[in-house]
């Protein structure tokens, strides 16, 4: 099974040049993700107001999941370069199930974070097997396409979850959560079906170029790559202000500080969907052709604002203004969504040589890992304490430096990764990876994959 490159811009054009495996990845994402959506709003709410647990340490157990992930995403790496994505993915999807059957009648801080062990190995070990797979099955412009298409398709299973979840959980009676987590494990044994039936002769492992030494392909020769390292700083830093403050921060702003039930933070999050749903195949044909740089910039223009908002609704606690807030807040963060799912993968995709995919993956995942560490217990510490103007100052500064930081990467990476050219592989637009403004060669970039994604 080859790559897969296409120039038209509507979604038949998009599907119609799809290999099947990926139009199975695709076809079954929003039912995989309906139980992540059903727990995802309601987690720390359902530590802290349910079983009892402080916000600090339920802040804490948030993070532990990342700690996790971080732990294992180096390992993961290297054995999805080696044995292949499809292999990788089984483990860290089978390791899902088995964490949110655990937490579904957790009780104790000790149970959570055994349950959270489960959690955090397949964070760690899906993002770079995944994002290898899919770099593996599709190239070129129709790569962009597929991470934007992908992640709308991620967030409609949520959201539709974050509904079910808001307007079902209830504080008042337990075992409504421990069904939505239970519910979660359902859903998840999805992609194992998917993984053992039609992919089951999908890997997405590419054999080692001949003269290819051990030590280029190292976790330390890549970080030592100044656009690697700039897009690591980058990623860290928006997880850290954005999905590390959304999944964590956000959830005890809108209780705490904005003082809104929790149906209205459950649509909310359906507003989020809404949004990524309904103009993420927009965007993606907005910013074709584009620098993803300055996209990421736009990006961060709107989370500012997003959060800005979402700032001021502790003015009016409790009020219709204040879940009008809530809402408002999480269409602009969704908006800023559809422009940064697209670009960063792309970008770490299209840096990396098709035999070192599943390390590249894992430095970008390692970054995010560690944003989704300290986000949690930031958030947790400084609400716990009634910082929460501090808290929004601390984001919207957070976001003038991921401008800086998107300007660094721009000079440090050539306009093919860059989004610009014909946007194919690496090095497809005609000029060398070394060729950026005299600064130091990038890893090799390849003109088309020379993966097999099918098994001997």
């Amino acid at each position: 099974m080859s790559g897969t490159t296409t120039s038209g811009h509507g979604i038949r054009d998009f599907w119609a040049a799809l290999p099947s495996a990926g139009r199975w990845l695709l076809s079954t994402v929003a039912v995989q993700t309906l139980g992540r959506g059903l727990t995802l709003p309601f987690t720390v709410i359902y530590l802290h107001e349910v079983r009892g647990i402080s916000l600090d340490l339920a802040g804490v157990l948030m993070a532990f999941i990342a700690v996790v992930a971080l732990a294992v995403t180096g390992p993961a790496g290297a054995l999805t370069d080696r044995l292949g994505a499809r292999t990788v993915l089984l483990w860290g999807t089978t390791a899902q199930v088995v964490g949110c059957v655990v937490l579904a009648f957790a009780t104790t801080p000790l149970v959570v974070a055994v349950a959270f062990l489960f959690l955090g190995f397949n964070f760690g070990v899906s993002w770079p097997a995944f994002n290898a797979l899919v770099a593996a099955i599709v190239s070129g412009k129709a790569r962009q396409q597929y991470f934007g298409i992908n992640f709308a398709l991620v967030n409609l299973g949520i959201g539709l979850g974050g509904v079910i979840g808001g307007l079902y959980a209830d504080v008042h009676k337990p075992t409504t959560f421990t069904v939505i987590f239970l519910a979660d494990a359902v859903c998840m044994l999805i992609p194992i079906a998917l993984l053992l039936g039609p992919l089951r002769h999908v890997h997405g492992r590419a054999e080692k170029p001949e003269g290819d030494d051990a030590e280029g392909g190292s976790y330390l020769a890549i970080l030592r790559q100044p656009a690697t390292l700039w897009l690591t700083g980058l990623t860290f830093l928006g997880v850290f202000i954005g999905y590390g403050q959304m999944e964590a921060g956000f959830p005890a702003f809108a209780r705490q500080v904005s003082g809104v039930s929790t149906d209205v933070i459950g649509f909310a999050f359906a507003v989020n969907t809404a949004v990524i749903v309904g103009l993420q195949f927009w965007v993606l044909r907005r910013i074709s052709g584009h620098r993803r740089t300055r996209v990421l910039i736009v990006m961060v223009a709107l989370w500012a604002a997003a959060w800005t908002v979402l700032g001021f609704t502790g003015a009016v606690a409790g009020t219709m203004a204040a879940a009008a807030g809530v809402l408002l807040f999480h269409a602009m963060f969704a908006l800023g969504e559809t422009l940064l799912q697209p670009t960063v993968p792309a970008i770490t995709n299209d840096m990396a040589p098709d035999h070192l995919r599943g390390r590249y993956n894992a430095v970008n995942a390692g970054a995010f890992q560690t944003g989704t560490i300290l986000g949690p217990v930031v958030a947790g510490f400084m609400l716990s304490r009634h910082w929460s103007t501090a808290f929004v100052v601390m984001i919207v500064i957070g976001c003038g430096l991921m401008v800086v930081l998107s300007l660094a990467l721009e000079r440090r990476i050539t306009p093919a990764v860059n989004g610009l050219g014909d946007g194919g592989d690496g090095a497809s637009a005609g000029q060398p990876a070394d060729a950026v403004d005299g600064l130091m060669p990038q890893v090799p970039l390849h003109d088309s994959p020379r993966v097999s994604t099918t098994s001997p």
